[in-house]
This record gives structure tokens, C-alpha cells and sequence, in this order.
């Protein structure tokens, strides 16, 4: 198979881009720096925020994303990955308008999920995540339950992920959120889906405990075997 470049449309955070980018070369099996990928980054912050255009309209992300992409496809990528979940609720509408195929993590997720015999989850996002319901429909169509927050636990998501991992805070305080992971494994969530860049980035940071499922880990694997690769 002919090694491919991947492209990695990113700034939606930028340190969620670059977390994507070390998990490709972590999950990539090579014996020296020739073995790895080649994979082209395009960091845009100035990509409009996702979940604000979903909730209260605006500016859509989507033309800044295909822009994004198609630089990529012009700089040699053959593949593309998005370390933002809430972007693939826009999926489709990107995937048209580029010549090259889109990893959706959404889809991946939810296959890893099955695969691993998880029958029952919950989903940590930001709101517009939450409320475009990519997840339900992907975890739904493997046949996999999906618990979402209640409010209050909800609001702690958002807080960790806006507040602390975006605001570029290195302390931050989770008890309330550890609660609710707790609690939501209590009540029967074999896996707590990570369904924001940020969070892997939270639960390391903040020494967030639980049964985690981490899709940027999940889209870098899928990255590293489309592009023909060997991959941990």
C-alpha cells in the first residue's frame, strides 16, 4: 500500500491540534524518524467557535473548515483529520466540497465502542455536541446506549473545558465533575466517551478519574492505518 500524507485541519484548539499530532506519532509503530508519517498541519484558531454557531447562529465554521481543508489538499495531503468533535456534525457539508476522504471520529468512535462489546455509555461535550446529537445517532445505529449529563453536570463540562483547558489554566478545580463521572458509573456507563478535544486534555491535566474513552486517540490510530501505516 502507498504511504499517505494526513492532513490535520486544526486551531479548534490549538492545544487539542497538537494532541492529535503526538498521538499519531505515538500510535505510529516506526524504528526511526524515517518510519513516521508525514502529516501537514494547518492551525487555524480563527475558525469560528462551533458550538456557539450551533446554539445561537452566527458565522458558520464550516467555510473557514473547508478552507482549511483544501489547503491541506493542495499541500499534498491524501487524508484528512479534524481533532474537533463538534465540527463532524458538519461533516457531510465539509466532505462535499473536498476531493479527499474526512476521518469522521465520530463514526470511529462509536465502531471502537462495539467492538469492544460496550453496550451502554456516556458522552462528555460541549453543548452543541450534545445538542446536534452526532453521538446518539452513531452510537444508536451500533446499538449502544448513550447517557447524557444532566444540567448541572453539563455545565461543570463546559466550565473544564472553556474555564480551564481553553482559558490555559494548569489548575483547576474538578471535584464537582469527578462527582458526576462517578456518578454516572454507578448508574451503569461502561465507558465515559471523552466527546471534546479538551477533555483527554482535562482528565490528564487534572487527574481526572473514570473508564474513559478518548476519541482523539481513536482518530489518531485510524490516521496512522489509512495512511498505511503500522499503528500500535
Amino acid at each position: 500500500m502507498k504511504k499517505k500524507t494526513v492532513g490535520i485541519i486544526g486551531g479548534m484548539g490549538p492545544l487539542a491540534t497538537a494532541d492529535l499530532f503526538t498521538k499519531i506519532i505515538r500510535a505510529t509503530n516506526a524504528a526511526s524518524d524515517s518510519g513516521h508519517i508525514h502529516i501537514i498541519v494547518d492551525n487555524d484558531p480563527s475558525i469560528p467557535d462551533r458550538t456557539g454557531f450551533i446554539l445561537h447562529g452566527g458565522e458558520s465554521p464550516v467555510e473557514s473548515i473547508v478552507r482549511s481543508a483544501r489547503l491541506l489538499q493542495n499541500a499534498g495531503a491524501d487524508i484528512l483529520a479534524m481533532p474537533c468533535n463538534a465540527a463532524h456534525c458538519f461533516i457531510e457539508e465539509i466532505q462535499e466540497q473536498i476531493e479527499i476522504p474526512l476521518l469522521n471520529m465520530i463514526e470511529l468512535t462509536a465502531s471502537h465502542l462495539k467492538e469492544n462489546g460496550v453496550t451502554r455509555a456516556a458522552l462528555l461535550a460541549v453543548d452543541g455536541t450534545v445538542r446536534t446529537g452526532v453521538y446518539s445517532r452513531a452510537c444508536e445505529k451500533h446499538g449502544i446506549e448513550l447517557m447524557l449529563p444532566r444540567p448541572a453536570l453539563q455545565r461543570r463540562v463546559m466550565e473544564v473545558i472553556y474555564d480551564g483547558i481553553k482559558a490555559g489554566k494548569t489548575q483547576f478545580d474538578v471535584s464537582a465533575l469527578q462527582r458526576g463521572i462517578d456518578s454516572l458509573a454507578r448508574n451503569g456507563a461502561q465507558k465515559i466517551i471523552l466527546g471534546c478535544t479538551e477533555l483527554p486534555l482535562a482528565a490528564e491535566h487534572y487527574s481526572l478519574r473514570g473508564d474513559f474513552t478518548d476519541p482523539t486517540s481513536i482518530l489518531a490510530r485510524a490516521a496512522v492505518i489509512s495512511a498505511g501505516y503500522s499503528a500500535f
